[in-house]
This record gives structure tokens, sequence and C-alpha cells, in this order.
């Protein structure tokens, strides 16, 4: 007998019986994110110098708070779009600028060296955001923008096109089949976690005129921005598909006159020219991990 031979009345109850069980099935499932932090990106910062070096600079003090800030709103937008378990990487100049005193109580935070090269990242999580990211370097008017080195390295490309830490971080949780789904930074940030995922929710807290100035949001408008853009993402979940690249891939970096490392040709590694160096793979990780972390 098919459901609809059913009487109508029971025929309705089971059908809603079998909504509310696929509702709650989809509600109940875990909802693990993954934030990468940074400072850079941060409203109110734009000299390295004077606010970025950990514990060195005359305005630490103030940045780290100016973070933390940050990185607990969107916390709290997260858990409430939905999100069952936040992890907070300490992801700025060697795991230094948070501390377990002030990061938000219903975050995990993960934090010190070594980690992973992958970040620690697994199939479990249900997105990745960014929060006080910067763009990659060379970027347009872009706040304190590099690409992992500010000293070191001039160009990275994959597969021929310019990758900072958005795109390289975005590809890696594609690997692991995670999307990205929202970012805080400036607008040229914004702009380039745009070119790989255009519906990304993107809280814009600055906009840079040059690489060491711009407009900033006070902090209080940044919190409450990046708290609305969290919480919209976690609620648009099921709209984003993890950013997945076909192999082989091909990883390209252009390092400056001091940043060349102590490279050497072996498999999978060639040199280009004086300055660049090529890593091939057969897919972003394994390509990736010839050149090192992500």
């Amino acid at each position: 007998m098919t459901l609809r031979a059913l009487h109508p009345v029971r025929f309705i109850a089971i059908a809603l019986a079998a909504c509310v069980l696929t509702t709650f099935a989809q509600t109940s499932k875990p909802k693990k994110v993954f934030m990468i932090t940074d400072m850079e990106g941060v409203s109110g910062i734009l000299d390295s110098d004077m606010q970025c070096l950990p514990y060195k600079s005359p305005r630490w003090e103030e940045s780290h708070k100016l973070l933390t800030g940050e990185i607990n709103a969107a916390v709290d937008g997260l858990l409430a779009g939905g999100a069952t378990d936040v992890v907070v990487w300490d992801g700025h100049d060697g795991s230094q600028s948070l501390s377990v005193l002030d990061i938000h109580p219903k975050a995990r935070l993960l934090a010190g060296t070594p980690i992973s090269p992958t970040l620690e990242l697994d199939s479990s999580y249900s997105a990745v955001i960014f929060i006080g990211q910067h763009a990659m370097a060379g970027a347009r008017n872009a706040i304190l923008s590099h690409s992992y080195s500010s000293l070191g390295i001039q160009n990275i490309w994959v597969n021929g096109k310019p990758t900072g830490e958005i795109g390289a971080r975005v590809r890696l949780a594609g690997y692991f089949g995670i999307p990205a789904i929202m970012l805080s930074g400036d607008t040229a940030a914004c702009e380039e976690l745009h070119a790989d995922v255009p519906q990304a929710e993107c809280a814009e807290v600055k906009s840079g005129v040059s690489r060491t100035s711009g407009f900033m949001l006070s902090h209080q408008a940044a919190c409450t921005l990046i708290r609305q853009k969290a919480q919209r993402a976690m609620e648009r979940l099921g709209e984003f598909q993890p950013l997945r690249i076909s192999g082989p891939i091909e990883v390209k970096v252009e390092f400056t006159t001091r940043g060349e490392a102590a490279i050497r040709p072996r498999e999978g590694v060639e040199r280009l020219s004086e300055r660049t160096w090529a890593f091939h793979g057969k897919d972003i990780v394994d390509a990736w991990l010839k050149f090192g972390s992500m």
C-alpha cells in the first residue's frame, strides 16, 4: 500500500512526522567551524612595527585586544547561526597573539608550534572562516598585504593564478571537503575571497588608500558587523560548496632577494629563474607541502 492510499488524516500525520524527523536530523548534526585568524586585517591595524610584533611593538597590547574582540564577535555570530563547535587558530606571527584568558568561553583555542602543515584541518569541519585577514602581496590599496612572508616572498601562483594566504587556505579547506564561508578584513581581502567564493559573507572593517593607511570602522562597529556576517554565513551554510581543484598542480613561488630559502631541485621541485621555483604535485596539498606549510 502506498502513502497516498492511506486515509488523508493519517497521510498528513505521517508526512508531518517525516518532516519533523528530517528537520531534527539536519539541526542536530554537529556544525564544527575552523576560524583562521591573523592581525593585519583587523580594524585599526595599519603599522607592522608599531602594532603587530608580539610583545615588541609599542601598541601590541591594544592590537591584542582589537584582535580578540573581533574574534569573540565572530564566535558569537557563528553560535547564533547554528555552529555547535568553534576552533580558533592563533595564526599570527608564530601563534603568540591570543590567550585563553580572553578568548570566547564557548570556543577552543589552537595555539603554539609546531602544528601540522595542513593546520590540523580534517573532514570533521563544516566550514572555515577568516578573521583579521589581509590580502596577498601586491594587491592594490591593501593594508599590510603580504603572502606568508612580507620580507621573503614576492609572488605565489597556483596553476598560473596569483594566490595568497586566502586562496591557499580556501583550497586547503576544499581538499578536505570544507567550504570557506566568511571573512573579515579590508576591502582588498574581501575581493580576494570573492574571486574564489563569490557568495561568501564579508565583513569589510576597513578600506585601504595605501599599504599603510585607510578608513577604519570603530572597534564596536567592526565587531557588530563581524557578528552579523558570521551569523548570516552559518545560516546560509547549505548554500556553500568546497572549492576543489583537480590535479596536477603547480605552485610557483617568486622569492625576494633576501627571502630565497635553501631549496634544492628534487622530484617535483624545479628552479625556473634566479628567484623563482616551481613545486609540482598530484593535488594542492602534495604540491604546496613541497614548498612549505599552508
